[in-house]
């Protein structure tokens, strides 16, 4: 059976919080098979160049301020409808309106530090995956 990826990252302050394997098995216990997994640093250059669509916007400078601040773990998931059912596990992108049970209605503490990233389309999921991992990275 064919499924379907997603990518994620466990952004710095979730990390710093120690929130990583809580997450982690937030997202296993929701179905999703772990097929990559790496803990990085992202530089400034792959920030920017990640968050590339966004550098226009007045936020750019302190959102790539803040993913170079500490490690990330980066993940593809798989599981069938896996951007859709991954995006309603993280919850709303502010912490306030996400709802009870999702990643950033647990761990987020602002739309700024809201813990996690996921895909918001199959076309950036595979975009984002190649970013972060090649092809022989993937289980």
């Amino acid at each position: 059976m064919k499924t379907n990826q997603t990518f994620t990252m466990i952004k710095p302050d979730a990390v710093s919080n120690g929130y990583t394997g809580a997450i982690l098995n937030k997202i296993s216990e929701a179905g999703f098979r772990i097929a990559a997994l790496r803990m990085t640093q992202l530089t400034q250059a792959d920030a920017e160049a990640f968050y590339a669509v966004h550098n226009e916007r007045p936020f750019f400078g302190e959102l790539v301020s803040f993913m170079t601040s500490g490690p990330i773990v980066a993940a593809v998931l798989e599981k069938e409808n896996a951007v859709t059912d991954f995006r309603t596990l993280i919850g709303s992108t502010n912490p306030s309106e996400a709802a009870e049970g999702t990643i950033r209605k647990l761990y987020a503490t602002s739309m700024g530090e809201n813990a996690v990233h996921g895909s918001d389309s199959d076309e950036n999921a595979a975009l984002e995956i190649a970013f972060h991992f090649s092809e022989r990275d993937r289980f």
